[in-house]
């Protein structure tokens, strides 16, 4: 198991960088909107070639950025019943949720959607709109995505195991950052501390 969690660390590090790098294509995306927009107000030209870049990179953050929420629990539950119950209870929500349903559907999409990839960049499928773009870069972005999620898919399998067993910590509580507001507060405390403490040794002296 320790080999294990090993692996999940390797697997947990690479989708922090894939998520960190979809912030900086949600960054392109807004730049390239921008730039297009001022373009087609000051100069009344387009480019179908911009507009496409747009939403490729829309695909490719949606998509690529599943991988990052699954890692930092941030996904959608629904917690109707499920917050009713103890933690080890919906911890084995999760591992019969990943095996049964996860696992399978990744591979599902990734066999059914690799094809047609395939087939794009044989064929050198463009887009019909004039001026635009080849199509099998964001069609990949599909089985990527879900060999990606897969991937963290076993490792939050991992982790839950482990927890479960008692070889490991709560994969909820291990990822949870504090929020700006808590980070405000625990700013705050630590700075009334502080001029508690100056006072006091200023009384003392």
């Amino acid at each position: 198991m320790k080999n294990l969690l090993g692996i999940c660390k390797t697997i947990d590090w690479f989708s922090e960088k894939i998520g960190r790098l979809t912030l900086w294509l949600v960054l392109g995306s807004v730049l390239i909107s921008a730039g297009n927009a001022i373009v087609r107000k000051a100069f009344s030209s387009s480019s179908n070639a911009l507009l496409e870049i747009q939403w490729y990179l829309f695909a490719a953050v949606y998509l690529l950025g599943a991988s990052y929420v699954f890692l930092r629990n941030e996904h959608v539950r629904i917690d109707a019943l499920s917050h009713r119950w103890s933690r080890r209870t919906q911890v084995w929500i999760d591992v019969v949720g990943i095996i049964v349903f996860m696992l399978p559907l990744c591979w599902w999409v990734t066999t059914v959607s690799w094809p047609i990839v395939y087939n794009a960049y044989v064929s050198g499928e463009v887009s019909s709109n004039a001026g635009g773009l080849i199509r099998w870069p964001v069609y990949a972005l599909m089985p990527l995505a879900f060999a990606l999620l897969a991937l963290q898919s076993l490792s939050e399998l991992i982790k839950r195991i482990a927890f479960l067993r008692g070889l490991g910590p709560d994969p909820a509580e291990s990822v949870k950052e504090k929020s700006d507001e808590e980070r405000l507060v625990e700013e705050l405390r630590q700075q009334a501390l502080q001029d508690v403490n100056t006072q006091a040794h200023g009384a003392a002296r």
